[in-house]
This record gives structure tokens, sequence and C-alpha cells, in this order.
């Protein structure tokens, strides 16, 4: 005859938590930012420039349905409603100066956006050690000259007095010449901001694991095929957000640029929409009507962000926000 003992208790499993751990505490938010008070005492700056620079200027759009006198102040200063946009619709110049806009942006969009990503691949497959670290250095270095001293330069290479003024036929007023502006301002940007756009690229191509690279190359693909299928998706998601960005700002292509060059062939092909807007409400009081013209160019950019942000999102990607 067997005795069937009773089977001791188990122990209970703590509730919230896995068997043998106790549950973490909820901290309160006050708690959290005590924590974090360091990061955000660094924070701290950027977040007032962006709140005073940024977020609180937006009420000055309000002069934009106004016929606005700076001694009269904003609330004072007549109410015209959709005056100041009708008259703008209306002005050839405000055309002008959007196409030419839309010209160079377009242009920096298809040759400029693509170099620095070609620029750090050559530098991540080709140059190591300290071969790479001296190309980088010398093309980072433009990045940290003024619109004026690039300006400057290019006027000593190829203006009428310049480097191959009156010697090269093709170059001697390539700075006065309304079909060469769009063109050279592109130029002048891929030499300038070039080497300092393949920093973000770099850094995603260090976080690419290399086993990858060699486990293609085993199974025999090619140079070409492991960029498209190792390369490329891991850049895909910097390459979607960069292309989003630049549509949002695709209506500013360069004030200081620009401004520096545009009275050498003149408003009809030197004038864009932030010279627009600095010459009829800085030097020619305007307010209104230029603040309509900004407000227009912050609205398209604004629709272009939640398009394109859209549109990645079906295909699958992040984009800019969820």
């Amino acid at each position: 005859m067997t005795s069937t003992l009773p089977r001791p208790a188990s122990p209970e499993a703590p509730p919230g938590g896995r068997s043998g751990t106790a549950p973490r505490p909820r901290r309160s938010l006050a708690a959290r930012l005590r924590g974090q008070r360091t990061l955000l005492l660094l924070a701290t700056p950027g977040i007032v420039y962006f709140l005073v620079f940024h977020y609180a200027a937006l009420f000055g759009n309000v002069i934009a349905f106004k016929d606005f006198v700076p001694f009269q102040g904003v609330w004072e200063s007549p109410w015209v409603g959709l005056d100041n946009f009708e008259r703008m619709f209306n002005d050839p110049a405000f055309w002008q100066a959007s196409w030419n806009t839309l010209a160079i942006a377009a242009l920096q969009l298809v040759f400029f956006f693509p170099l620095p990503l070609a620029l750090a691949l050559l530098l991540h497959s080709l140059a190591r050690g300290r071969v790479r670290a001296l190309v980088q250095s010398v093309v980072y270095l433009p990045h940290f000259l003024s619109w004026v001293i690039v300006v400057a330069l290019f006027q000593q290479m190829l203006g009428p007095t310049g480097m191959f003024g009156g010697d090269v036929a093709f170059v001697t007023d390539v700075l006065s010449d309304p079909d060469a502006f769009k063109p050279l301002m592109v130029a002048q940007i891929i030499w300038k901001d070039c080497g300092w756009g393949t920093i973000i690229f770099l850094a995603a191509l260090s976080q690419v694991n290399h086993d990858l690279y060699e486990s293609a190359a085993l199974d025999g693909a090619g140079p070409w095929r492991r960029f498209w299928h190792v390369t490329l998706p891991a850049l895909r998601p910097i390459l979607i957000l960069l292309l989003i960005m630049r549509l949002g700002d695709i209506l500013t292509v360069g004030f200081e640029q620009i401004l520096l060059q545009r009275d050498a062939v003149g408003p009809e092909a030197g004038e864009v929409l932030d010279t627009f807007v600095y010459f009829h409400g800085v030097l020619g009081a305007d307010w209104g009507y230029s603040a309509a013209a900004g407000l227009f160019k912050g609205v398209v950019g604004a629709v272009l962000v939640f398009t394109a942000n859209r549109i990645a999102h079906r295909l699958g990607e992040q984009g800019v926000y969820k």
C-alpha cells in the first residue's frame, strides 16, 4: 500500500513581473526629469532658441493680412485680409522669383543631393587611415568659409580680371551671364558643402555589418549587387529623411550666396523668393506684402513635408515622424 504525500506549495510569482523578480516601481515624471537634469540643462539654450526665434515668431505672420506700419504696431495696423496675397499673385516679379527659386532648387536636388552620398561611398570603400583623414579634412574645409569668401574666390578665378579672364573665351563673362547664373549657383554650393554633407552618410556606413558584405561576396555578388542589396538598404532611411527635409526647405536656395551675385545678372535671372522678401520688406518697407510672400513659401514647404512623409509611410518607411 502506497501513501500519497502532499506536494509542497510552490511560491507564488510576484505580480507584474517574471518569477523571482520584483516589479520595477514606476517613477514619476518629476523624478525622471531630475534624473536627466544635466542633459536638460545642456539642451535648454537650444530649446529656448527654437521657441523664441521659430515658434513664437510664427505669430508675426499675422502682418501678412495687414497693412503693417511699424509705428502703429501689429494690432493697431489696419486689417486688409487677403489683399496682400491677391497683389502678390498678380505680380509678375513674384512669379519670376518663384520660377528662379524652383529652377535652382531642382538643379540642386538633381546634381548636389546625390554627390555627398557618392563621395561618402568613395571614402568608405577606398580610403583608409591617414589618407582618408586627409581627404576628409580637405573636402570639409570649404564649408567653414563664408559666402563672401567663396564668391570672391570665384570672382578671382572666373571674373573678367580673374585668373581665366580674357584668356579663356567661354568663362570671360560667366559671372554676368544670366544663362550661366543658375548652374553657377549649383557649382558653388557643390564645392562648398559637398564634403560636409558626407558626414551623415559616413556615420551610417560605419554601422553596416561587414559580415553582410563578406556573405554577399561568398554568394557571388559583385560590387554593384553588394551596394544594391547591402549598402543601399542600410542608407535608405537616412536618404528618405534627408530628402523629405530637403523638400521642406526647397524654396530656400541660399540667400547670402545669391544676394552677393544678384546685381551682376539682374533681378530677372537672379531674383529668388528670399531676395524678393528682402528687397520688398527690409529695403522697401512693404512689410505686409513681403510677409505674405514669406508665408506662402512656408506653407508650400510644410505641404511638401507632410505629403512626402505620408508617401514614405505608405512605402513602409519611418520618414521624419510617425
